[in-house]
């Protein structure tokens, strides 16, 4: 009757913790080779899984879901996978991203600096004033520039340099030739005792 301790002596709930936390850091130190399931002690932790064993885990996981159905009709089911050409393209993902999220300004400077100079015209044309049109393409022509001398690889930059007294005069050229605004309703005499919204 020595090994019956007192289930209300505190003496006895401390002398039991201390000897599991001795027993889990003998099995700690014992290593790797004490596998999931074993261990010297039916209450102390089991080691870390093993690959294999985690391999298993996730199967099982995929095989009960197969089971359950959760896989059945999801988008796409029986179609053709988008965007698989003949040649193997590693950043297909980027590019499907940034076509359906419509994404602007990513990339590498050699792209974007293309898709700018399609748009340059519109871009320009945004402007109201001349100097705002001299600011961008300097802007555009020192990034065209920088982007030239990268040393961190990707696509060669073929993008023209803009002259920017050509840009401001084509720039005048198109907003003489634009077609005046409409002029909307003419507003009413304002009566200083409004408020203003």
């Amino acid at each position: 009757m020595a090994d019956r301790r007192d289930a209300t002596d505190p003496r006895a709930a401390t002398r039991d913790a201390r000897i599991e936390a001795l027993r889990y850091r003998a099995a700690q130190a014992a290593g790797p080779e004490h596998e999931v399931g074993e261990s010297s002690h039916p209450d102390a932790p089991p080691a870390t899984p093993s690959a294999h064993d985690r391999a298993m885990y996730v199967e099982t996981a995929i095989q009960q879901a197969i089971r359950r159905g959760d896989f059945d009709d999801l988008p796409g089911a029986g179609k053709p996978l988008e965007g698989l050409g003949d040649h193997h393209d590693p950043d297909w993902w980027i590019r499907r991203k940034i076509q359906t999220e419509q994404l602007t300004g990513l990339g590498p400077p050699a792209l974007t600096l293309r898709t700018e100079h399609a748009e340059f015209a519109e871009r320009v044309d945004a402007l109201r004033r001349e100097d705002d049109v001299r600011d961008y393409v300097d802007d555009f022509n020192r990034r065209v520039i920088e982007a030239r001398r990268q040393l961190q690889g990707g696509p060669p930059v073929v993008t023209p340099t803009h002259d920017v007294e050509a840009e401001v005069a084509a720039w005048r050229a198109r907003r003489a030739a634009a077609p005046a605004p409409e002029p909307g309703p003419e507003p009413g005499p304002r009566r200083w005792w409004r408020r203003r919204g």
